[in-house]
Protein backbone atom coordinates (compact mmCIF):
# COMPACT_ATOMS: atom_id res chain seq x y z
CA UNK A 1 0.00 0.00 0.00
CA UNK A 2 1.35 3.42 -0.97
CA UNK A 3 -0.03 6.40 0.94
CA UNK A 4 0.38 10.14 0.33
CA UNK A 5 0.03 12.28 3.47
CA UNK A 6 -0.40 16.04 3.14
CA UNK A 7 -0.14 17.96 6.43
CA UNK A 8 2.11 20.79 7.53
CA UNK A 9 2.75 19.32 11.00
CA UNK A 10 5.62 16.85 10.92
CA UNK A 11 4.66 15.32 14.26
CA UNK A 12 1.13 14.62 13.05
CA UNK A 13 2.43 13.06 9.81
CA UNK A 14 4.70 10.78 11.81
CA UNK A 15 1.79 9.81 14.03
CA UNK A 16 -0.34 8.95 10.99
CA UNK A 17 2.44 6.80 9.58
CA UNK A 18 2.69 4.81 12.81
CA UNK A 19 -1.08 4.42 12.91
CA UNK A 20 -1.45 3.38 9.28
CA UNK A 21 1.10 0.61 9.62
CA UNK A 22 -1.64 -1.14 11.59
CA UNK A 23 -3.62 -1.34 8.35
CA UNK A 24 -0.69 -2.68 6.32
CA UNK A 25 2.70 -3.40 7.87
CA UNK A 26 4.25 -3.14 4.38
CA UNK A 27 2.79 0.32 3.71
CA UNK A 28 5.07 2.99 2.28
CA UNK A 29 4.55 6.70 2.79
CA UNK A 30 5.15 9.86 0.81
CA UNK A 31 4.84 13.05 2.87
CA UNK A 32 4.20 16.66 1.90
CA UNK A 33 3.99 19.80 4.00
CA UNK A 34 2.25 22.15 1.54
CA UNK A 35 -0.67 21.83 -0.84
CA UNK A 36 1.50 22.53 -3.88
CA UNK A 37 3.76 19.61 -2.92
CA UNK A 38 0.75 17.30 -2.56
CA UNK A 39 -0.62 18.36 -5.95
CA UNK A 40 2.77 17.93 -7.63
CA UNK A 41 3.15 14.41 -6.22
CA UNK A 42 -0.42 13.53 -7.17
CA UNK A 43 0.16 14.68 -10.74
CA UNK A 44 3.62 13.31 -11.43
CA UNK A 45 2.42 9.83 -12.34
CA UNK A 46 2.67 8.00 -9.05
CA UNK A 47 -0.32 5.80 -8.25
CA UNK A 48 -1.30 6.01 -4.60
CA UNK A 49 -3.68 3.71 -2.77
CA UNK A 50 -4.76 6.46 -0.38
CA UNK A 51 -4.35 10.23 -0.08
CA UNK A 52 -4.80 11.92 3.32
CA UNK A 53 -5.17 15.68 3.13
CA UNK A 54 -5.37 18.48 5.71
CA UNK A 55 -7.56 21.48 4.88
CA UNK A 56 -5.36 24.09 6.55
CA UNK A 57 -1.93 23.37 5.11
CA UNK A 58 0.06 26.19 3.46
CA UNK A 59 -1.11 27.01 -0.06
CA UNK A 60 -4.47 25.26 0.29
CA UNK A 61 -6.74 27.01 -2.25
CA UNK A 62 -10.04 25.93 -0.76
CA UNK A 63 -12.20 22.99 -1.73
CA UNK A 64 -11.28 23.37 -5.38
CA UNK A 65 -7.95 21.97 -4.22
CA UNK A 66 -9.63 18.78 -3.01
CA UNK A 67 -11.23 18.45 -6.43
CA UNK A 68 -7.83 18.88 -8.12
CA UNK A 69 -6.31 16.11 -6.01
CA UNK A 70 -9.26 13.81 -6.72
CA UNK A 71 -8.93 14.41 -10.45
CA UNK A 72 -5.15 13.89 -10.38
CA UNK A 73 -5.58 10.57 -8.54
CA UNK A 74 -8.82 9.37 -10.13
CA UNK A 75 -10.00 6.16 -8.50
CA UNK A 76 -7.89 6.68 -5.38
CA UNK A 77 -9.67 7.49 -2.11
CA UNK A 78 -8.88 11.05 -1.02
CA UNK A 79 -9.67 11.47 2.67
CA UNK A 80 -9.72 14.74 4.59
CA UNK A 81 -8.13 14.65 8.05
CA UNK A 82 -8.85 18.01 9.59
CA UNK A 83 -9.16 19.87 12.89
CA UNK A 84 -12.37 21.42 11.57
CA UNK A 85 -15.56 19.57 12.44
CA UNK A 86 -17.89 22.09 10.81
CA UNK A 87 -20.74 20.47 8.92
CA UNK A 88 -20.23 22.89 6.02
CA UNK A 89 -16.60 21.81 5.62
CA UNK A 90 -17.55 18.12 5.65
CA UNK A 91 -20.19 18.59 2.98
CA UNK A 92 -17.98 20.82 0.84
CA UNK A 93 -15.17 18.24 0.94
CA UNK A 94 -17.52 15.43 -0.10
CA UNK A 95 -18.99 17.63 -2.82
CA UNK A 96 -15.45 18.12 -4.13
CA UNK A 97 -15.02 14.34 -4.42
CA UNK A 98 -13.46 13.26 -1.10
CA UNK A 99 -14.18 9.69 -0.02
CA UNK A 100 -14.35 10.59 3.64
CA UNK A 101 -13.78 13.19 6.30
CA UNK A 102 -12.06 12.26 9.57
CA UNK A 103 -11.79 14.88 12.33
CA UNK A 104 -8.38 15.05 13.99
CA UNK A 105 -10.16 14.67 17.32
CA UNK A 106 -11.11 11.10 16.37
CA UNK A 107 -9.71 8.19 18.36
CA UNK A 108 -7.30 5.72 16.78
CA UNK A 109 -10.08 3.12 16.76
CA UNK A 110 -12.46 5.42 14.87
CA UNK A 111 -9.80 6.45 12.36
CA UNK A 112 -8.88 2.85 11.58
CA UNK A 113 -12.55 1.86 11.30
CA UNK A 114 -13.19 4.83 8.98
CA UNK A 115 -10.28 3.91 6.71
CA UNK A 116 -11.34 0.25 6.60
CA UNK A 117 -14.81 1.38 5.55
CA UNK A 118 -13.35 3.59 2.83
CA UNK A 119 -11.11 0.79 1.53
CA UNK A 120 -14.16 -1.46 1.32
CA UNK A 121 -15.85 1.08 -0.96
CA UNK A 122 -17.70 3.17 1.61
CA UNK A 123 -17.67 6.84 2.47
CA UNK A 124 -16.94 7.88 6.04
CA UNK A 125 -18.98 10.78 7.39
CA UNK A 126 -18.48 11.94 11.00
CA UNK A 127 -21.66 11.73 13.09
CA UNK A 128 -21.91 15.52 13.54
CA UNK A 129 -22.23 15.92 9.76
CA UNK A 130 -25.23 13.58 9.71
CA UNK A 131 -26.94 14.73 12.89
CA UNK A 132 -25.99 18.40 12.72
CA UNK A 133 -23.20 20.15 14.58
CA UNK A 134 -24.50 18.89 17.91
CA UNK A 135 -23.29 15.76 19.74
CA UNK A 136 -23.39 12.49 17.86
CA UNK A 137 -22.54 8.87 18.39
CA UNK A 138 -18.76 8.63 18.27
CA UNK A 139 -17.44 6.41 15.54
CA UNK A 140 -20.66 5.93 13.60
CA UNK A 141 -20.17 5.75 9.86
CA UNK A 142 -22.05 6.14 6.64
CA UNK A 143 -22.16 2.66 5.13
CA UNK A 144 -21.78 3.71 1.54
CA UNK A 145 -21.25 0.17 0.33
CA UNK A 146 -24.99 -0.35 0.69
CA UNK A 147 -27.74 0.73 3.02
CA UNK A 148 -30.20 -1.25 5.05
CA UNK A 149 -32.82 -1.02 7.72
CA UNK A 150 -34.61 1.77 5.86
CA UNK A 151 -31.81 4.26 6.47
CA UNK A 152 -31.32 6.57 3.51
CA UNK A 153 -27.77 6.80 2.14
CA UNK A 154 -25.91 10.03 2.78
CA UNK A 155 -25.55 12.00 -0.45
CA UNK A 156 -24.14 15.49 -0.72
CA UNK A 157 -26.07 18.11 -2.68
CA UNK A 158 -23.63 17.79 -5.59
CA UNK A 159 -24.09 14.01 -5.63
CA UNK A 160 -27.86 14.52 -5.63
CA UNK A 161 -27.49 16.85 -8.62
CA UNK A 162 -25.49 14.18 -10.44
CA UNK A 163 -28.05 11.52 -9.50
CA UNK A 164 -30.85 13.70 -10.90
CA UNK A 165 -28.94 13.93 -14.19
CA UNK A 166 -28.44 10.15 -14.22
CA UNK A 167 -32.19 9.72 -13.83
CA UNK A 168 -32.62 11.95 -16.88
CA UNK A 169 -30.32 9.66 -18.85
CA UNK A 170 -27.58 12.22 -19.39
CA UNK A 171 -24.01 11.30 -20.26
CA UNK A 172 -21.01 12.38 -18.19
CA UNK A 173 -20.27 15.04 -20.79
CA UNK A 174 -23.81 16.42 -20.56
CA UNK A 175 -23.73 16.35 -16.76
CA UNK A 176 -20.39 18.17 -16.76
CA UNK A 177 -21.80 20.89 -19.00
CA UNK A 178 -25.00 21.32 -16.99
CA UNK A 179 -23.30 21.42 -13.57
CA UNK A 180 -20.18 23.33 -14.63
CA UNK A 181 -17.82 20.49 -13.74
CA UNK A 182 -15.06 18.64 -15.55
CA UNK A 183 -15.86 15.15 -16.84
CA UNK A 184 -13.25 13.76 -14.43
CA UNK A 185 -15.09 15.27 -11.47
CA UNK A 186 -18.41 13.92 -12.77
CA UNK A 187 -16.91 10.41 -12.89
CA UNK A 188 -15.80 10.80 -9.28
CA UNK A 189 -19.30 11.82 -8.21
CA UNK A 190 -20.97 9.04 -10.23
CA UNK A 191 -18.69 6.50 -8.54
CA UNK A 192 -19.50 7.98 -5.12
CA UNK A 193 -23.25 7.83 -5.83
CA UNK A 194 -23.03 4.17 -6.88
CA UNK A 195 -21.04 3.33 -3.74
CA UNK A 196 -23.56 5.14 -1.56
CA UNK A 197 -26.44 3.24 -3.12
CA UNK A 198 -24.59 -0.09 -3.07
CA UNK A 199 -24.90 -0.65 -6.82
CA UNK A 200 -22.53 -1.45 -9.65
CA UNK A 201 -23.77 0.57 -12.60
CA UNK A 202 -25.74 3.68 -13.57
CA UNK A 203 -28.96 1.80 -14.34
CA UNK A 204 -28.99 0.16 -10.93
CA UNK A 205 -28.31 3.56 -9.35
CA UNK A 206 -31.41 5.04 -11.00
CA UNK A 207 -33.54 2.09 -9.89
CA UNK A 208 -32.15 2.08 -6.34
CA UNK A 209 -32.71 5.81 -5.97
CA UNK A 210 -36.39 5.63 -6.81
CA UNK A 211 -37.41 6.49 -3.24
CA UNK A 212 -34.92 9.32 -2.84
CA UNK A 213 -35.49 12.96 -3.70
CA UNK A 214 -32.64 14.13 -5.92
Amino acid sequence: MKILIGDDHLLFREGLCRLLVQLDDQASFVEAGTFDEVLEMAREGQDFDLVLLDLQMPGFPGFSGVQEICEAQAGTPVVIVSASEAQADVRAALDAGASGYIPKSSSVKIMLSALNLIFSGGIYVPPAAILGDGPGVAGSVSHAGGHSGGTAPVLTQRQRDVLRCLREGKSNKQIAYELGLSEGTVKIHVTAVMRSLGVRNRTQAVIASGDLQA
